[in-house]
């Protein structure tokens, strides 16, 4: 499903040359749950902004589904990304200015679906994840590991095949990490989801199919 072929990638300043990714070669199979870890500043979100395309490699190939992403336009990527890949960011990233069900369906607004069918899959979306009762109240008046469970419902609303999250648990206690992660197997499990997150918690890793360690931008695991 995600095919990295030889990744680099390199922030260059005036002064300074930094690289981030060296020579990262990865695949992830259709249905797998992998988790990555490694050291703070290791390259562990770089890596996954580039397999969400969200970042360009400075060298190397990337083929999500089979398909080369090479040369395509911004919004040819665009595209892409919302039919294909779902986000699931560490800080939740709602708008707080609009109600949950709101948050849930924004992803649908870029595809050409009517209002009926966006509240639908919405509402249907956040009742996997157990937040029927949620949908009027608005991202303030919800508890942290409420939020991010209207994260993921606005993750998996367009029915992804790959959802990518970073630090999914990382704000939330113990128990709600856990609920957080069952909800996370569950779609993995009954929908074939293919997922790969980025933690920094080791037994929230050994949940997944498969680990992968990087240290200072390169694979050592």
């Amino acid at each position: 499903m995600i095919h990295l072929e030889k990744i680099e990638k390199v922030y260059r300043t005036d002064t300074v040359e930094t690289l981030a990714l060296n020579s990262i070669s990865l695949n992830v199979a259709k249905g797998e749950f992998l988790s990555i870890m490694g050291p703070s500043g290791c390259g562990k979100s770089t890596l996954l902004n580039i397999m969400g395309l969200l970042d360009a490699p400075s060298k190397g190939e990337i083929k999500i589904d089979t398909q080369q992403t090479t040369g395509f336009s911004d919004k040819q990527l665009a595209q892409f990304r919302n039919k294909k890949i779902g986000f699931i960011f560490q800080s939740y990233h709602l708008i707080n200015d609009l109600k949950v069900l709101d948050n849930v369906e924004l992803p649908l607004l870029y595809r050409s679906s009517t209002a009926k069918q966006r509240k639908e899959l919405a509402t249907a979306a956040l009742a996997k994840v157990g937040l029927s009762n949620r949908v009027k109240h608005f991202p303030t008046q919800l508890s942290g590991g409420q939020k991010q469970r209207v994260a993921i419902a606005r993750a998996i609303v367009g029915e992804p095949e790959i959802i990518l999250a970073d630090e999914p648990t990382g704000n939330l206690d113990s128990a709600m990490g856990n609920e957080i992660m069952e909800i996370l197997i569950n779609l993995n499990r009954t929908e074939g989801t293919t997922i790969v997150m980025v933690t920094h918690d080791e037994q929230m890793a050994k949940k997944t199919h498969r680990l992968v360690r990087l240290f200072d931008g390169s694979q050592v695991q």
